[in-house]
C-alpha cells in the first residue's frame, strides 16, 4: 500500500499524514530556513509490519528517483520464521524487493544493500541468497554482525537502497 505527501501529482490516493510535518522549533543554525521551501514529494510503501504503527516508519520511502527500503526482517504472512539464515535472508530479500517494486523499481535499481547479521557464521549463507539476487549488477553491499535483532528468531535483517531510472521517474 502506497501514500503520497503530494497525491495531486502523482496520481496517487489520499495521503498519509506526514508526523515530520508537525510544529517544530525553529532551526536556528546559520542559513536554516524551512519558509519558502517546497519539500520534495515523498512516496510511502507500507507491509502491514506490526511493527511500522507503533514505530512510525514505512516499509519504503521513494524521494524523487531514490527509494530507501527499511530494515526487514525474515517474517512470512502466518507469522512463522524459518529458522535457516539463507531461507530468512531470501525471504527478507522477497519483502524489502516487493516494497521497491510498489515503488517502480526492481532488484536491478538497487545499488546498495545492508545485511545485519546475528553470527558470524551466518555471511556464507547469507551471501549466497544475496547473490542469487543480486550478481548481475552488483550492488555496493555491507554485511555487520549485531548482538541481537528485534525478534530472537531473526538471524539476519537487510535494507536496500535504489536509484530508479529517469524513465520510471513518476
Amino acid at each position: 500500500m502506497t501514500s503520497t505527501d503530494d497525491a495531486a501529482s502523482t496520481g496517487q490516493g489520499p495521503a498519509e499524514p506526514d508526523p515530520t510535518d508537525q510544529a517544530r522549533p525553529p532551526d536556528l543554525s546559520a542559513g536554516s530556513s524551512r519558509r519558502g521551501r517546497r519539500r520534495t514529494p515523498r512516496q510511502r510503501v507500507t507491509s502491514g509490519s506490526p511493527y511500522e504503527q507503533p514505530i512510525g516508519f514505512s516499509r519504503a520511502v521513494r524521494v524523487g528517483d531514490r527509494v530507501l527500503v527499511s530494515g526487514t526482517g525474515p517474517v512470512w504472512a502466518d507469522g512463522s520464521c524459518d529458522p535457516d539464515p539463507h531461507a530468512q535472508a531470501a525471504r527478507c530479500f522477497e519483502i524489502a524487493l516487493a516494497a521497491l517494486a510498489e515503488a517502480g523499481g526492481g532488484a536491478e535499481d538497487v545499488v546498495r544493500t545492508r545485511m545485519y547479521l546475528t553470527g558470524a557464521e551466518h555471511w556464507e549463507s547469507v551471501g549466497r541468497a544475496h547473490g542469487e539476487v543480486f550478481a548481475s549488477h552488483r550492488p555496493a553491499a555491507t554485511m555487520v554482525v549485531v548482538a541481537a535483532l528485534v525478534d530472537p528468531r531473526w538471524l539476519v535483517e537487510v535494507e536496500l537502497e535504489a536509484v530508479l531510472e529517469p524513465s520510471v521517474r513518476q
